[in-house]
């Protein structure tokens, strides 16, 4: 199904990626068990094969496996699809968020800086690899944690 120029098309492939990541992150057997499905009903909610473009993994599933994963891949794909940004956060819940402002702006720079450094790095080339873009994703979702925790230490003190 082609909606939009292409863009259902793309979103269904976006979605597939993710859910291979998913999968993946799991682990093939803990991703059978913990769902209910066989290897090979799992690989076709990835497949980029014509006959399974339509196929996408339940939520129940991807309910179940984001639980064991370290990250929520799908939900956080389906979020970047409708231009939503989510704030993924694996340190333990209400856990104490240490320092305040001043120990954020400092953490800030300092991600910032790695930030640039891994930037600097990818593009010596010309060129981002899928390993570099992975990297400047994570730094990027570690400098968003701190812009999060200053937000939070703001609230706290002047909310």
């Amino acid at each position: 199904m082609i909606v939009g120029g292409g863009r259902m098309v793309a979103a269904g492939r976006y979605l597939k990626k993710h859910t291979e990541a998913l999968v993946k992150a799991v682990g093939i057997e803990p991703a059978c068990e913990l769902t209910g499905k066989s290897k090979a009903t799992l690989g076709r909610y990835y497949s980029d094969n014509p006959e399974h473009a339509d196929r996408f993994m339940p939520i129940d599933a991807v309910v179940a496996l984001e639980r064991a994963s370290s990250y929520p891949h799908v939900t956080s794909a389906l979020a970047e699809l409708q231009g939503i940004t989510l704030s993924h956060d694996d340190r333990l819940p209400n856990a104490e968020r240490s320092g305040g402002v001043n120990a954020d702006v400092i953490a800030l720079s300092q991600r910032f800086a790695m930030l640039m450094s891994e930037y600097q790095q990818s593009i010596e080339d010309g060129v981002i690899s899928v390993n570099e873009a992975k990297r400047l994703l994570k730094e990027t979702t570690m400098l968003q944690q701190v812009l999060i925790d200053m937000k939070l230490h703001l609230e706290d003190e002047h909310g």
